[in-house]
């Protein structure tokens, strides 16, 4: 790729922020109001990936440097920073965050690695008087995401449980205390236990080296697969949901795990 290809696309980025003919919706825009099309763009590049199509991946990376390049057309009006700062900016933390490519440091697996780079994401944070452990962790991560990366940086100043047999155990103790609570028919302490509930569940998976991300995403596109295929096999039947009773709704829902576990192993 030539640097006229990136010239082109700053270019086109100008001309629609231009308030001399430029485009009245792209001159509205904020970096709040952009923002919600930034999360899509990449939760569309990760769709993209996970169906294997690299044509769509290609469009949907193109999506989404178009949302870089419009948060720094932004920046750039208010004279905060531009595009070449943002690149610069990467390059220079890609370098300083692996010393073991671009100087003389060495590192023996990718386990140590990962211990350098979090040293050096918490020296950064200290550059930027982010001295607590938490600091930084986007609030507008997904939920999940963020109980991971929490318990994480907590995990890394000692506060975590020492095994996952601790985390099952504070699993049953959430449940219990869920069940206090629905009993109880208080809705607010019953909201308020099914967060500890999954903060924890999301905790059990980095204890197993699983990112519940990633996981609860597979489970729910399962989900879907073999629902779709209880719909077709009722509409072969010349039936409908409404006419099983929750027995025979157990039933196919069985038949059809059974019928779709050989594909989805293989």
């Amino acid at each position: 790729m030539s640097k006229d290809n990136i010239s082109k696309l700053l270019d086109i980025m100008a001309q629609l922020r231009n308030p001399d003919g430029g485009c009245p919706w792209d001159l509205e825009q904020t970096f709040a109001s952009i923002a919600p099309y930034t999360i899509e763009e990449a939760y569309e590049v990760a769709d993209a990936i996970e169906r294997g199509d690299l044509d769509d991946l290609r469009d949907e990376l193109g999506d989404l440097l178009l949302q870089v390049v419009y948060h720094a057309q932004m920046a750039a009006e208010q004279e905060a920073f531009n595009f070449a700062a943002v690149v610069d900016g990467i390059s220079a933390k890609m370098v300083r965050r692996h010393p073991h490519v671009f100087a003389d440091e060495r590192v023996d697996d990718a386990a140590q690695q990962t211990d350098a780079w979090e040293r050096e994401k918490r020296r950064e944070r200290a550059a930027r008087r982010q001295g607590g452990a938490l600091d930084g962790v986007a609030h507008a991560m997904p939920a999940l995401m963020r109980a991971r990366k929490l318990g994480k940086r907590a995990a890394a100043v000692g506060f975590d449980w020492p095994d996952s047999s601790g985390v099952r155990a504070k699993i049953h103790e959430e449940l219990g205390e869920l069940s206090c609570a629905e009993q109880g028919g208080n809705s607010a302490e019953v909201h308020e236990e099914i967060g500890d509930l999954l903060f924890t569940v999301a905790n059990l998976a980095r204890h197993l080296g699983v990112d519940p991300e990633q996981a609860l995403r597979a489970a729910n596109a399962k989900f879907s697969r073999r629902f779709k295929h209880m719909e077709a096999e009722l509409e072969k039947r010349g039936s409908a949901w409404d006419t099983l009773s929750p027995d025979a709704m157990e039933r196919l829902w069985q038949l059809t795990k059974l019928a779709m576990q050989k594909d989805e192993t293989e």
